[in-house]
């Protein structure tokens, strides 16, 4: 039944699948074929070759290759004077990359920080941000929950339903609340929905699908399939995000404009932190994320990335070349594609659609509220990304940012290990009596030019935020946003050990074997005990302890210090960030401040759901926060 009320009871087998519930519009089926990734895809149109934008992605890899060959030639000057050994050898080949990838961050936000300040941003967007004043086409804002907080994701739907309202071609947009909740949290989605559905100016329609087939991917597939052929574009949103109408209206109104545009990404910042730890990333994401972002639009061009969320699609492109097929063999190489988002944006641009990123001010997510829950979702990431590397090969008809993208993506976990190999290396030569500690140590000059590219990129989103004074207010002014730099430095050094030997057992279990669970993130938590802390970190302990035994045998701790002592202090770190109480106390003593998104700035009434038992609770877009 379509145009109403469905319910329906699946059977596979003699095993009843979960009842299914929806309400939504009649269907207006569009085919979306899965695809053939041993073949070439017919395309839209011929891909031009455009030196401005291949000069751009040239000195981007100049300006990182620049410092890795001097810090090369240094290194090689210090211990290779008398031939290469093969502890140097090792040392070498893992020093160089790693040199090389924070160097490439550094220029990346150099761009940006040039671009943002000279260039004032007019190379960021890919076409000027006009306000849309006649939408055409039909958007439709996908809202996939898999066992969320039903009431803050409604919260977070009636503050851009009500944003919608107030732009022009804001009656052009629908909602669909797609779950893949399990039947006990869908017939809580259920009855939540019946009660506030009249409560909508627009359209509001909810689908729970009986069977939960290729997680978020499978989910919008779904949608598409039925519905798709009934909107021109959808805006794809996760359980967490918030984005304004305005930004809706005018990224509709873009798509309109350039017709061989298959998707715009946003660069959304965080938003609705309560506990320490998500404040600090808050802080971190509204004051460094944008000059990176900036950096990566100016060299990705029109060869941009997908991120699965606050972003807008072209419905038909999207159907024409995003169909995903599963992979054979067993994980984490084959089954559903999992960080499906990369793979949909390098497939749409294989095509010869066009996928570009944009910066918003007014597009937001939420960020895991502890360390724990931080390198949950990482894991899962980790699994995702490495998925990529077969793939960034076998793919046929990528193009070649496409495929460097991928690879990037995947490496980046492997970076984690490196620098552990790195470490151990070290320690280990000097314990052999290959070399004295200081023998591999960066030199005077060496480690200053380290210490730029590691921290260079804050500095310069700090200068970047001071000489605008909207924006230096935003942070609490000059004072306090010195104050929040600071102390994200120190804790980032404390944690960069912790995430670096947790990718690092991520990774080697995952390449076991070792698949990772899928479910619904968790997005409140106030606290953890210390003991379960110990518990969870309890081989950083272990390596905190061994680095520190082969650190004194080999002469001192020295270089060694922040390394142990993030590793050490692990448990204490993830206890403490993770209270609610210590992120109020940061808000009141001004640590971290940040501006407040666009709905506190305005007459913003939550909305109430009264349950039939009497209880009643505030619709709050983020109800860790906004009780």
């Amino acid at each position: 039944m379509t145009g109403g009320v469905l319910t329906v009871d699946a059977v596979t087998g003699d095993k009843p699948m979960p009842r299914a519930f929806e309400q939504v519009p009649a269907e207006t089926p569009i085919a979306m074929p899965v695809q053939d990734f041993g073949g070439r895809p017919p395309m839209i149109a011929r891909r031009r070759f455009n030196i401005d934008l291949w000069a751009r992605r040239l000195l981007v890899v100049l300006l990182a290759l620049l410092p890795a060959a001097m810090a090369a030639h240094e290194m090689r000057r210090s211990i290779g004077l008398d031939g290469i050994s093969a502890w140097e050898g090792v040392y070498l080949a893992l020093f160089i990359p790693l040199f090389a990838w924070i160097a490439f961050g550094f220029a990346t936000a150099l761009i940006g920080f040039l671009l943002l300040t000279v260039g004032k941003g007019r190379a960021v967007t890919p076409h000027a941000p006009t306000p849309a004043t006649s939408l055409q086409g039909k958007t439709a804002i996908l809202l996939p929950v898999c066992n969320e907080d039903f009431l803050g994701v409604l919260g977070r739907l009636s503050i851009m339903e009500r944003s919608l309202a107030q732009v022009m071609g804001g009656e052009r947009f629908e909602f669909f609340i797609l779950s893949d909740s399990n039947a006990d949290n869908g017939e809580t989605e259920r009855r939540a929905y019946l009660e506030m559905r009249e409560s909508f100016s627009r359209p509001v329609h909810y689908r729970r699908r009986a069977r939960n087939i290729g997680r978020k991917p499978g989910n919008i597939a779904e949608w598409v399939e039925r519905f798709g052929g009934g909107y021109d574009y959808m805006v794809v949103l996760d359980a967490d995000s918030v984005m304004s109408g305005q930004t809706m209206a005018r990224l509709a109104a873009d798509m309109e404009r350039h017709p061989q545009v298959g998707l715009i990404q946003t660069v959304p910042t965080v938003v609705g932190a309560a506990t320490f730890f998500a404040r600090w990333q808050q802080f971190a994401s509204r004051l460094f994320g944008p000059i990176s972002a900036a950096g990566m639009i100016w060299w990705a061009g029109s060869e941009g990335m997908f991120w699965g969320h606050n972003a807008i699609v072209r419905v038909k492109a999207f159907a024409q070349s995003c169909g995903l097929p599963e992979l054979p063999g067993r994980a984490p190489f084959g089954g559903h594609i999992m960080s499906h988002d990369m793979i949909e944006a390098a497939l749409l641009r294989r095509r010869g659609w066009d996928v570009h990123m944009v910066n918003a001010d007014d597009s937001f997510e939420e960020f895991p509220p502890a360390m724990p829950d931080l390198f949950t979702r990482d894991r899962r990431w980790c699994q995702g990304n490495i998925q990529h590397v077969p793939l960034f090969i076998k793919i046929a008809g990528l193009h070649p940012v496409s495929r460097f993208q991928l690879l990037v993506g995947a490496s980046a976990y492997c970076t984690s290990p490196l620098w552990l190999a790195l470490m151990l290396v070290v320690l280990g030569g000097a314990l052999a009596g290959v070399w004295p500690p200081s023998a591999v140590l960066p030199s005077g000059g060496l480690l200053a030019v380290t210490a730029t590219l590691l921290f260079g990129p804050k500095l310069l989103a700090m200068i970047w935020a001071l000489i605008d004074p909207a924006r230096r207010i935003g942070f609490g002014g000059a004072a306090r946003m010195t104050r929040g730099v600071i102390a994200d430095i120190a804790l980032s050094i404390l944690m960069a050990p912790v995430a670096m030997l947790t990718q690092t057992i991520n990774l080697f279990g995952i390449l076991m074997g070792r698949k990772s669970s899928w479910n619904g993130q968790t997005r409140d938590r106030d606290g953890m005990g210390l003991g379960s802390a110990i518990w969870l970190f309890k081989w950083h302990i272990l390596l905190g302890i061994g680095l520190t035994a082969m650190a004194v045998q080999a002469g001192g701790l020295g270089w060694i210090t922040p390394v142990v002592a993030g590793l050490l202090l692990a448990p204490v770190l993830a206890a403490l960030t993770a209270r609610k109480d210590l992120g109020r106390r940061a808000e009141q003593g001004g640590l971290f401040v940040v501006a407040d998104p666009w709905w506190r700035t305005q007459s913003y009434r939550p909305l109430r759901f009264r349950w039939p038992s009497g209880d009643e609770r505030r619709m709050g877009p983020f109800a860790a926060n906004d009780e």
